[in-house]
């Protein structure tokens, strides 16, 4: 232990044991743990406390050390007992321990004739407080002399007390005598005084008493400074000369509620310091005291500022109803510091304003038709605004949403605007005529697409995603860009798209999501009577067989099965980018289609024979047929049970599609007929056909140089089309046929690419032409299209499939 601690024990040591003192030591500190002067020697001292009831007698009771005066107060001094009147007490401030527990704090100043000390009250002393107040001439005993932050501080021990001598009103409670029996004589202790100032008479650098009404309590805002986070507020104090704001900062912001502060309370503030910034006086709370009461000060009369006559003026009140909110933007201030500003607009009866929004008021959870008040903000011009000027707000303004005890006439008038605010129907959407008007819309996300790049007239990059949103009673396209094309979106999820701005699309109103649009994840308890995703699919596409398309149908579901797969081409569009393309077929019991899939459709999972819905595809005439075109906006889904119904099956479709003719019955325009005869006159001196990698059309070769008429360059490398033309030959008649690709290979057993080797190594384009000979008298079952040659004037077989060859 340490030697004074021993000391301690020394005096109680034939009454306990060395052990039980520690043991004693250690119970009675998890009792103080949470007093942060409490050091060990102080345990020790109130351990030895409860066993001796002993007569201190320290030094300074020795005539040449007495300290019975402050000002010869030395740090270090204990169980000191000190007169001296109380001019001023500050609100009890809370705090935490090391370990989170809570504690109160308080200080008192307390002077006498040779001068003033801060005497500190710990939570056990807070009690205390109830006996004295300003005025009052005080003993405080067993007490610490400690150095404090400026100067000397007298601290209260969990042991001390704090006697009332004479009432601030002179009565005299606890006469102290001198050693004859006189009274002690405290008139040349300084006098308490509680001088009240006018807010207008305020200079700065004082200590000011006021007395005056609150009339504003804003939002209590963090801060960060060297690392540290803090709070503050300003509360607005008014009395009959004028208004200021009076400053409460970390702990003793908590005085709102402990004080239960409310707008239109009286009170008493003693001891504020008054400062000057930016050519404004302001107080501020450090060691003052708020008193709560019954003052005389003028009742507050609000006036509420009319939003259609902004002019520039500071420190008005607006009340109105909130038409539109802008997403938060983060920016980074001066000192690297983040930064944020929101956007929103208010209007009342007269007109509507832009309100900006700073720091931590751009996370008040305000929504559109919100009944909004704003106090304390500043009007501003601004040439960006549509009324010219904008509501500027501040660290001191406050924000409250839904206010209590407002003119019942204009919160009437707000609630009859509100009623017209709010998401539109899509199908009124589609009946503007201009660009550029904004709408708020509620709906599903029906189809969405993949985000791409894009380069703007500066060279800056810009993203851009489109999707489809649909509810009850349309569908609209949507274009998100930039940020808003990173936003989380699901197919089916219900969104509400605010500030959306529409663009007249080649077909209907389109729109427009960009920076200033929000767009807000719904949950499905929040999106009213909007339907399902499936039901939505229902209303919006028009169920359609294959044989009811027509040209440029939108909005259209087919359900169908594959009949036909082919691989998938690569190739360059004009603009040098690369693209794949697909070619299907697709069935149902009226007839059968074909399809392009593009890109990224062109990766299909599904094979021959599987039913699929196609929903939103393009249907489009090319090659003297209605073709679908099926892209990005396209969806593919495999068919359910309620889709089946109606289908039949594979094997019935190629029964229903597939019609089983004789070349002599054939006719122009004939589609998917099923062909069986022998192949005769096979040609194979020029099976080879070079064509352009990047436009397909076929090249002219110069000088062994291949150049492409279309696009007007050299070709180092070629891209091959396989062909072996023919005849085919019944009973009936023959007809002429040409095996492309795939079914060229199929023949010959060979791929493009190797019979393009075997041609290239020997030079010679009829190096394969026996075993196309070989060909010659092959019988085979085909299903093939029908199409008029005109230039040889003849119908012509377009082979499709074929089912069997044999020779």
């Amino acid at each position: 232990m340490e030697n004074e601690i021993i000391e301690e024990y020394e005096k109680i040591k034939d009454k306990i044991s060395k052990e039980e003192f520690l043991e004693k030591m250690e119970a009675m500190k998890k009792e103080y743990e949470d007093v942060s002067f409490m050091n060990d020697l102080d345990i020790a001292r109130m351990v030895v406390g409860t066993f001796i009831d002993e007569k201190n007698d320290p030094i300074a009771n020795d005539e040449e050390h007495v300290m019975d005066k402050i000002a010869k107060l030395e740090s270090g001094a204990q169980d000191l007992s000190v007169v001296g009147r109380v001019m001023g007490i500050s609100n009890p401030r809370s705090f935490k321990t090391k370990k989170g527990k809570a504690g109160k704090l308080c200080n008192l100043k307390l002077a006498d004739d040779t001068g003033e000390i801060r005497v500190v009250l710990w939570t056990e002393n807070i009690k205390l407080l109830k006996k004295i107040k300003e005025g009052d001439i005080v003993q405080v005993n067993k007490v610490e002399v400690k150095d404090g932050y400026r100067s000397k501080e007298l601290h209260l021990q969990p042991r001390s007390t704090i006697d009332l001598v004479v009432s601030g009103d002179g009565s005299n409670d606890n006469p102290n005598n001198d050693s004859n029996g006189n009274l002690e004589d405290y008139s040349n202790f300084p006098e308490y005084t509680e001088p009240i100032t006018s807010i207008s008479d305020i200079t700065p650098d004082t200590e000011v008493n006021i007395i005056a009404r609150l009339v504003r309590i804003p939002s209590i805002r963090t801060f960060e400074r060297n690392g540290k986070e803090g709070q503050v507020t300003s509360l607005e104090l008014q009395d009959e000369t004028g208004k200021i704001s009076y400053t409460l900062w970390n702990k003793d912001t908590e005085l709102i509620k402990d004080l239960d502060l409310n707008e239109g309370d009286s009170l008493k503030i003693l001891s504020a310091s008054a400062r000057e910034r930016n050519g404004e006086i302001s107080l501020s709370h450090w060691e003052g005291r708020i008193i709560k009461g019954d003052f005389d000060v003028p009742d507050y009369e609000e006036e509420i500022f009319k939003i259609g006559e902004a002019q520039e003026v500071k420190d008005v009140t607006l009340l109105g109803i909130v038409t539109k909110i802008q997403d938060t933007i983060e920016f980074e201030r001066a000192d690297g510091t983040a930064g944020y500003v929101k956007s929103i607009e208010i209007a009342d009866d007269t007109g509507s304003i832009r309100v900006t929004l700073w720091g931590d008021d751009t996370k008040l959870e305000i929504n559109k038709g919100d009944i909004l008040k704003v106090t304390g903000a500043n009007i501003e011009f601004d040439e960006y605004a549509s009324s010219g000027y904008r509501a500027n707000t501040n660290w001191n303004t406050q924000i409250v949403t839904s206010p209590e005890n407002e003119d019942e006439n204009l919160i009437e008038i707000l609630k009859e605007l509100q009623d017209k605010i709010g998401p539109v129907k899509i199908e009124l959407v589609q009946e503007i005529e201009d660009d550029g008007e904004e709408v708020d819309i509620l709906g599903r996300i029906i189809n969405l697409y993949d985000a791409r790049e894009f380069q703007r007239d500066d060279g800056t990059l810009g993203i851009v995603r489109s999707g489809d949103i649909a509810d009850e009673t349309g569908m609209i396209r949507l274009s998100f860009w930039d940020d808003k094309a990173q936003t989380p979106l699901d197919l089916g999820s219900p969104f509400l798209i605010e500030n959306a701005r529409t663009r007249m699309g080649l077909y209907s109103v389109e729109l427009n999501i960009g920076k200033t649009a929000r767009v807000i994840p719904l949950q499905d308890d929040e999106v009213g009577d909007l339907p399902s995703f499936e039901e939505l699919e229902d209303l919006i596409y028009t169920k359609k067989k294959i044989d009811e398309l027509e040209e440029d149908d939108r909005n259209i579901k087919v359900i169908a099965r594959i009949i036909d797969l082919q691989e998938p081409n690569e190739f360059q569009r004009q603009d040098g980018t690369p693209g794949v393309v697909r070619g299907m077929e697709i069935g149902d019991e009226t007839g059968a289609m074909r399809a392009s899939l593009w890109d990224d459709k062109a990766d299909i999972v599904q094979e021959v024979g599987d039913a699929i819905k196609i929903e939103n595809p393009r249907v489009s005439f090319r090659n003297d047929q209605l073709e679908l075109s099926i892209g990005n906006n396209t969806k593919i889904f495999n068919a359910n049970e309620d889709d089946l119904k109606n289908l039949p099956s594979f094997e019935e479709l190629e029964e229903i599609i597939y019609q089983s003719k004789n070349i002599g019955d054939l006719e122009d325009d004939d589609k998917n007929v099923k062909i069986e005869g022998v192949l005769n006159d096979p040609f194979g001196n020029k099976i080879l056909s070079a064509r352009c990698p990047s436009c397909n059309n076929r090249l002219e070769q110069t000088d062994d140089e291949y150049i492409c008429d279309y696009c007007g360059e050299d070709v180092d490398k070629p891209r091959y089309l396989l062909m072996i033309p023919g005849r085919i030959e019944d009973d009936t008649g023959e007809i002429s046929i040409t095996f492309f690709a795939k079914l060229a290979e199929e023949l010959l057993g060979m791929t493009t690419d190797e019979v393009a080797e075997i041609i290239e190594d020997s030079a010679d384009e009829g190096a394969l032409e026996g075993k196309v000979e070989d060909l010659n008298g092959l019988t085979m079952k085909i299903i093939a299209d029908v199409n008029f040659d005109e230039y040889n004037e003849e119908i012509r077989l377009n082979p499709k499939k074929i089912l069997s060859k044999s020779l």
